[in-house]
């Protein structure tokens, strides 16, 4: 069978759902791993995404982070959060704030989780710290899945620019979070347990970037990063056919930030 996989910071699903709507009529995903809902899981739209044939799991409170999977082919096996997953204690709380930055399911003979990496922040800021101890989170979640026999795929938006080519100009990211040897190294920890980059092709110019600045003209400019990373076991690896960034879906007014991965298999 054919499988269509993909994955997309939406930037608020429901600021994006009329995008989000005509994105799935058009590009027909098999299964989507969206990021950033900014919305509550009893908020999601799911009743306009049912009636184009697709089964959610959300995982929101109604801020800026959140994540789902969207299905048409199966949503079993459903899991919110990572095991063991780090919170986050911002200067003025008592407790850590377990955020909702991951979901997994069982979509046809594929599991996926969907993650939205914290951002990091500063390099000297708690929240970076925060953000390597949730990768090594994933990592330890991810071994068990990564050496199965079973397709399987840690999609989303990783916030961490895999390598120099990944970025329109590393000497502007000097000192910055995204391209830090610690941020690589935590992917180089992935590929080590048995994840491996699928690296898509770009639909225009020479390198797949998948996200770009809302400011000074960085998406027409091409000034953009490769931040939205699809990390898969050998059997996932094996049965790929294609994988590109739709650039086109970044066009336009009212569009998220960051452009659909799309990845195809044969299974």
């Amino acid at each position: 069978m054919t499988v269509r996989i993909a994955t997309w910071n939406i930037n608020s699903v429901t600021a994006r759902l009329p995008k989000l709507l005509e994105w799935l009529e058009s590009a027909k995903p098999d299964v989507l791993c969206l990021q950033e809902l900014k919305c509550a899981a009893d908020a999601f739209p799911y009743e306009p995404v049912r009636e184009l044939g697709y089964e959610t799991a959300a995982h929101g409170t109604g801020r800026w982070n959140g994540v789902a999977i969207v299905s048409r082919i199966g949503l079993d096996d459903v899991v919110r959060d990572l095991p063991e997953q780090p919170g986050y204690l911002a200067d003025d709380a008592l407790l850590p704030d377990v955020e909702p930055r991951a979901v997994a399911a069982t979509c046809g003979p594929v599991r996926v989780w969907s993650v939205y990496v914290p951002n990091g922040r500063e390099v000297d800021h708690a929240h970076y710290r925060y953000k390597l101890e949730w990768l090594e989170a994933l990592r330890r979640a991810s071994l068990e899945d990564a050496a199965g026999e079973r397709p399987f795929a840690v999609l989303g938006d990783f916030n961490i620019a895999p390598g120099d080519d990944d970025v329109f100009d590393v000497a502007a990211f000097e000192g910055l979070t995204h391209v830090t040897p610690a941020e690589r190294a935590a992917l180089a920890a992935l590929d080590a347990a048995g994840l491996h980059d699928v690296v898509p092709r770009p639909l225009k110019y020479d390198r797949p970037y998948t996200y770009w600045d809302y400011r000074q003209l960085a998406f027409p400019k091409n000034r953009g990063m490769r931040i939205d990373l699809t990390y898969a076991n050998k059997p996932f690896v094996d049965a790929v056919t294609d994988s590109y960034v739709d650039r086109e879906a970044r066009k336009g007014k009212g569009t998220s930030d960051h452009a659909p991965v799309v990845v195809d298999l044969d299974l």
